[in-house]
């Protein structure tokens, strides 16, 4: 069995196949069937599951691992998609420290901005993030996932965020004039 796995793992390498090897390492993306009715298009985010599904259609997304809002950040909500961003700049909102797109910059390889909000879907560098509340609101993804997404997504592109799956008819009801965000009930963090 070690045989396969390393030849495996020598197949994987010479495709160009990148591996991390963390103790906080979550599953990454994964065409999933998905039974919630939101429209084609849509990105889908439900808090308790730490998860970002993006509807394919015909009953199947793309579920993507993700870090959302800490205790105090979280939210729940309607926005759209209004610009996408390859290496995006980001300046520290309290500091005004600008830091230039790439290697080290906190919004990662890629940046959907949700709305006119500050928040964002992002990539991060904190891989070990993934999996916890601990943003300031925004949305991250690993790069990889991000940068998948990126391609994936439009301009206009809906942007459901709920707290549990039991929230999705409410969710559908938002409207698609009303864009409807407000701060969560806390739910459990890590």
């Amino acid at each position: 069995m070690l045989r396969t796995l390393s030849v495996a793992l020598t197949v994987a390498l010479g495709l160009g196949l990148q591996f991390t090897a963390s103790s906080n390492a979550v599953a990454a993306r994964k065409l999933v069937k998905f039974d919630l009715e939101f429209p084609k298009g849509a990105i889908v985010i439900i808090n308790s599951e730490r998860k970002l599904y993006y509807v394919l259609g015909n009953g199947r997304a793309m579920r993507y691992p993700v870090a959302i809002g800490k205790r105090d950040e979280i939210w729940s909500g309607k926005q759209v998609i209004t610009q996408k961003r390859k290496y995006p700049s980001w300046t520290h909102p309290e500091t005004k420290r600008h830091v230039p797109g790439g290697p080290g910059n906190p919004l990662g390889d890629r940046a959907l901005y949700l709305g006119w909000t500050l928040w964002r879907i992002h990539g991060t560098p904190s891989t070990g993030s993934i999996g916890r509340a601990v943003s300031n609101g925004c949305i991250r993804m690993y790069n990889r996932d991000v940068t998948d997404l990126y391609e994936r997504v439009h301009i206009g592109a809906p942007v459901y965020v709920i707290n549990g799956r039991s929230e999705a008819t409410t969710a559908l009801n938002w409207g698609k004039k009303n864009i409807y965000q407000r701060r969560s009930k806390k739910i459990a963090s890590n």
